[in-house]
């Protein structure tokens, strides 16, 4: 038997041609904290049910990794599929948006859905994950897939490979004979899915997932009824303007009404920008401070002028201050775990300093407010004298703004606290979600590599570092929002794909987060590209990241 040499670890082995990865990882697990749930072959994304034929360099990944905590959600989100086909044939998964360390469903073609039932199929999971049955993925003719798309009545998923039918074959997956399509790799077998939880929420359920560090773990479950009302709102919104997957949206495109949804998704904002505007306007005794935060690449600054218009409108004359501004000398910057500087993080800011500053200002003094110098790493006195009048609101908007902490001299009644996030309402199909995380990600690389000079690889290397600085610093804050803002349009990834497409295919192979570029732009693949850029109104959100927008002047 021919054999062929992999390298695990800095080590050389031998094996049999043919040896599944899923060996392997069993071989080596001992050397790992947490389980592997997936592996990169000579440095390309690879499943662990495949077969290696040839020489190479293997790299596991564990569940704590992003990847592999994606790979472990979407294995899981399979067994709770086919669950539910086992338990109740005739329902179907609707995976709608996630919410609390969890994944918010519904079911299609089902009476009202009762605790028992939730139970019930949480038992058909806890039964198939304790037989640990493989996942076996196959690649077969695309309009075989389709058929099985029809037999399983998903329209949804038949209408996605209209744009799909164009390539030959197609992978699906099969546990315990239940064929279906799931984009991107499962774990080796449903054995390794042994922590999650089902939790009735009215009228669907939450499929929760594990601790993202500590995948024993069980997070506890957080009421977060804000966001839970504002991503239902999305989702009906997008159903009213029948553009609730990719399907449908690439429909629309190459039908030429493309244009009527962008007017409605820009008419829907303005209408929310508006509403909030005048729900100031009627405080406008009270209200002094209006702090807006949210993550990165979730339109923030565009959203903050755009209010700040609508509040002049109604006759008010707000005064903008910049947090970055209170930045610490970059030498002054606390340290993250990791020993680099963590710019996310409270103490980042000189929060003494900017307590003085508003007190000062909301009392009718004049204050030099201070400069930060991106380019020394210095903060100085700016020159700049301002003065508020009693009646003008300071707008201030940045990462921390929800985190009382940030302005802590003044009383909660005298703020207006906003959150904006992009809340993805798109997903690919009734189980495969287009996580909000991606959306935001290639807003900011587009963004990154055409007005700021940071190429692609660089902006996927501190993507991780900004997203443990959102989860400590902005998400346990989010339901403090007076109101919330969802700054994602239905039509976006369409018109982002033109720009992301050449930075993400100009990663090197090797280049070390090349299967997140990988990732990016299989998820692109998907969408039909928006050409008609002019139907964009120059105010839109999404042109803080493409340009041409009329707040900015760096294109």
């Amino acid at each position: 038997m021919s054999k062929i040499t992999l390298k695990i670890n800095g080590k050389d082995y031998q094996f049999p041609k043919g040896v599944r990865l899923a060996e392997l990882a069993r071989m080596v697990q001992d050397q790992y904290e947490h389980p592997i749930v997936v592996a990169k072959v000579n440095h390309q994304l690879r499943n662990c049910c495949d077969h290696l034929q040839e020489d190479g360099e293997v790299e596991f990944l564990e569940v704590t990794s992003p990847i592999g905590n994606r790979v472990y959600q979407r294995s899981l989100t399979f067994v709770l599929s086919k669950a539910i086909r086992d338990v109740y044939p005739q329902a179907r998964l609707s995976a709608e948006h996630s919410i609390s360390h969890g994944l918010y469903c519904q079911l299609k073609n089902f009476r009202h859905l009762k605790m028992d039932d939730v139970e019930r199929i949480e038992q058909r999971m806890r039964e198939l994950v304790e037989a640990d049955l493989p996942f076996v993925r196959t690649t077969i003719p695309t309009e075989e897939a389709v058929r099985i798309f029809e037999e399983h009545q998903h329209e949804d998923r038949v209408i996605l490979f209209e744009r799909e039918r164009q390539k030959s074959e197609t992978s699906i997956y099969t546990l315990d004979g239940y064929s279906d399509y799931y984009f991107g790799y499962m774990v080796a077998s449903t054995g390794m899915l042994q922590t999650f939880q089902l939790r009735y929420y009215m009228p669907g359920f939450i499929l929760l997932f594990p601790d993202e560090q500590n995948p024993n773990i069980m997070p506890a479950f957080e009421e977060q009824p804000k966001l839970f009302n504002i991503l239902r709102e999305s989702d009906a919104f997008a159903k009213f303007q029948n553009v609730h997957n990719v399907g449908m949206l690439n429909r629309h495109i190459r039908e030429g009404r493309i244009g009527e949804v962008v007017r409605v998704s820009e008419g829907l904002h303005e209408k929310k920008i508006i509403d909030i505007a005048e729900q100031i306007t009627r405080e406008r005794e009270r209200i002094r401070l209006i702090m807006i935060a949210g993550p990165s690449s979730s339109g923030k600054t565009t959203f903050a002028k755009r209010l700040s218009v609508q509040l002049k409108v109604n006759g008010m004359d707000p005064v903008a201050i910049s947090l970055d501004d209170y930045f610490v000398n970059r030498e002054e910057t606390p340290l993250d775990e990791d020993g680099k500087p963590d710019y996310e993080s409270l103490e980042a800011i000189n929060v003494e300093q900017f307590n003085r500053d508003l007190t000062s200002l909301l009392q009718g003094e004049e204050v030099e407010l201070p400069a930060f110098d991106f380019k020394t790493g210095i903060n100085a006195p700016s020159g700049k004298i301002t003065r508020v009048r009693h009646d003008q609101p300071i707008v201030i908007e940045g990462i921390h703004g929800l985190n009382n902490r940030l302005t802590e001299t003044i009383p909660r009644s005298r703020k207006f606290y906003i959150y904006i996030s992009a809340l993805t309402q798109l997903n690919l199909d009734s189980s495969n979600r287009i996580k909000t995380t991606d959306a935001r990600l290639l807003r900011r690389l587009v963004r990154d590599a055409k007005f700021r000079g940071y190429p692609a690889d660089a902006t996927l290397g501190m993507w991780q570092s900004v997203r443990r600085g959102e989860n400590n610093y902005i998400f346990p804050f989010q339901e403090n929002a007076d109101v919330m803002f969802n700054s994602h349009l239905v039509y976006e990834l369409s018109v982002l794909k033109q720009f992301a497409q050449p930075f993400l295919e100009a990663i090197d192979e090797e280049a070390p987060h090349h299967a997140e570029a990988k990732n990016l732009l299989n998820i692109l693949d998907f969408f039909e590209p928006m050409d008609a850029l002019e139907e964009i109104p120059n105010n839109s959100l999404i042109r803080e990241f493409i340009g041409q927008s009329c707040f900015y002047h760096f294109e």
